[in-house]
């Protein structure tokens, strides 16, 4: 007879199996009695959330599926419990455990006690009777964050990939690790990539072109034309003042910018200045009128009488704005098309950053900003909570508890490059829009004294949104087709807020959804869409031309620094290197 395997641990006994069956059969027994003897006491109050018949019926279940999940512990060759409330169900997988560790006994046993108790948690946010809806969303959300930091996968002793790594590097991975947190302490932000992979100028934002304008607000970066004929009407871009331009203008085969020049558009792009002290008093007013003397300068100088205007998430909100300005001005012909990537103007339906904007909130923001601008790190932060597992807890994992290198990643690097903020702007857009949501009320904010009305604006409008964006939400976007008075076309693309707007036709990556009947929500627009594979930019293109084909030579003003306005310097210029 072979000789048992010391460092192997003994197996139970028939004994032992049968005093353990024994002590969960009695545990059942008394979880049943004790909601049966709850459940039929008159004499006491039925508290919601505590002796409820839902809630004691959860509990049990909670008891049932903890005592399966010991038997399964015992008793390795019986089948894997189903538990009836987990988080996988509730918050999706967690790729941190698909790692074949997991799957071993033990440690099989600790990730289903973790989706087991987190799964109870975030079911009894939801069952918590007479509830403010708006308080629930912050309570589940809260919640979540709990749940995923608190993940076995987060911790050395509890997480077996860290163990088997320190033993195979004997411990050179935990202080690769450690370096790696505490030079993330020492700079404030978490790295989502290799530091060194990407500088802007030199493999990112590398689309040629010149600055023909620099105000203290923002540069104006026009770009060379890469075709013979250009489009009349050129084309000016306004991407969000919370992150650096380049996000279109990504390594070159990721290039919007890059890919319109080529499309035969002539290109503008505003560049806004990372805030400082001298910005303290920048406002709504500021950002709203930068962009009109924008679409002025271009017009000027290329001699047309409108231009294309793009607005990317924030600076979609203030496009919007813009045209309702230029509107009550009688200056709406300066715009001949708008087009909204993930934009949003009605935030009633904003999604999770709401959870952020209340008056605690507010009041942190404004004591987190003595010098008159918020630091952008803080910003990321907030961003990185939305989506927690994968940009906090994963990184929190592989580059901290397993010492792994950080990969190369173009736009990773992107969102980690913040910009800072001036502060009254910024707390007034939170506070007026977000909290708010005063743009959509005819009259109640005004630009320059002139009352803003989005329901004047006739101009033919172009609104993508991204059908998984967390940030902008895809219900939230589409809220802007109910405001709006002139030809509109809506596309929902795939994926989310980032990857659904930087997707080159060439890529070949997702899809996008085109519905051209009449309807009111946009389930019904989803219920009735027509599917397209691949990226959305040709159909905008096509939707572009539509709203003029004359072309005009690619000579003179349509060259950068060869019109009225002189080069200033190379692009992409010199905010977008400031910190």
């Amino acid at each position: 007879m072979a000789e048992a395997d010391p460092t192997q641990p003994a197996l139970p006994t028939l004994e032992d199996l049968q005093h353990w069956t024994w002590i969960m059969g009695r545990a059942q027994q008394m979880m049943m009695e004790a909601g049966l003897q709850a459940a039929g006491t008159s004499g006491l109050p039925v508290i919601p959330g505590v002796n409820d018949p839902a809630t004691l019926e959860r509990a049990g279940e909670f008891w049932r599926d903890s005592l399966a999940l010991w038997q399964r512990a015992l008793d390795p060759s019986a089948a894997a419990p189903e538990p009836a409330l987990t988080a996988t169900e509730l918050t999706g997988r967690d790729k941190r455990f698909k790692a074949p560790q997991w799957q071993e006994p033990m440690w099989d046993w600790v990730r289903r006690s973790y989706e087991l108790m987190a799964g109870a948690l975030l079911a009894q946010v939801d069952a918590m009777a007479d509830l403010d809806p708006k308080r629930r969303e912050q309570l589940r959300f809260a919640a979540r964050g709990f749940v995923d930091a608190m993940s076995p996968a987060n911790f050395a002793f509890t997480n077996p990939q860290v163990i088997q790594r320190a033993v195979e590097t004997k411990g050179e991975s935990l202080l690769k690790g450690l370096r790696n947190m505490l030079a993330d302490m020492s700079r404030g932000q978490l790295t989502h990539t290799d530091a060194g992979a990407f500088e802007v100028g030199r493999n990112l934002a590398t689309t040629p072109g010149k600055v023909v304008k620099r105000t203290p607000l923002y540069e104006l970066i026009q770009y060379s034309p890469t075709t013979e004929k250009v489009l009349e009407t050129p084309l000016v871009i306004f991407p969000p003042w919370i992150n650096r331009f380049y996000i279109l203008d990504l390594t070159p085969e990721k290039s919007f910018i890059r890919w319109a020049v080529g499309q035969g558009l002539t290109v503008f792009m505003v560049s806004w200045k990372s805030a400082d002290a001298t910005m303290r008093d920048v406002k709504w007013d500021d950002y709203v009128l930068a962009q009109a003397d924008a679409v002025d300068t271009v017009r000027e100088l290329l001699g047309v009488l409108s231009v294309h205007a793009i607005g990317y998430c924030v600076a979609g909100t203030t496009l919007a704005a813009t045209l309702a300005y230029l509107t009550a001005r009688g200056e709406a012909e300066k715009v001949a098309s708008a087009t909204f990537f993930t934009a949003q103007v009605d935030f009633s339906r904003a999604g999770e950053l709401t959870h952020f904007i209340d008056d605690d909130q507010l009041q942190m923001i404004g004591a987190l900003s003595p010098e008159g601008y918020l630091d952008g790190r803080y910003m990321a932060a907030t961003f990185n909570l939305l989506r927690g597992r994968d940009l906090i807890w994963n990184y929190v994992t592989n580059n901290y508890l397993l010492g792994e290198d950080y990969p190369p990643f173009d736009l990773l690097h992107w969102n980690g490059d913040t910009t800072n903020l001036p502060a009254n702007w910024h707390l007034s857009y939170l506070r007026d829009l977000y909290r708010d949501n005063l743009l959509v009320e005819p009259g109640r904010l005004s630009v320059a004294g002139v009352p803003l009305d989005l329901t004047t604006v006739a101009t033919p409008t172009y609104v993508q949104a991204g059908r998984e964006d967390h940030i902008a939400p895809a219900e939230s976007v589409w809220k802007l087709t109910h405001l709006f008075q002139g030809p509109l076309r809506f596309v929902l693309a795939g994926s989310g807020h980032i990857a659904g707007v930087v997707n080159p036709p060439a890529a070949g990556k997702y899809q996008y959804w085109t519905n051209d009947a009449r309807v009111r929500t946009l389930d019904e627009f989803v219920a009735g869409a027509t599917e397209t594979k691949g990226s959305w930019w040709p159909d905008w293109i096509t939707w572009i031309r539509d709203r003029g084909a004359d072309e005009v030579d690619a000579t003179g003003a349509r060259v950068p620094g060869e019109g009225s306005a002189p080069a200033l310097t190379d692009a992409p210029g010199e905010y977008v290197r400031q910190r």
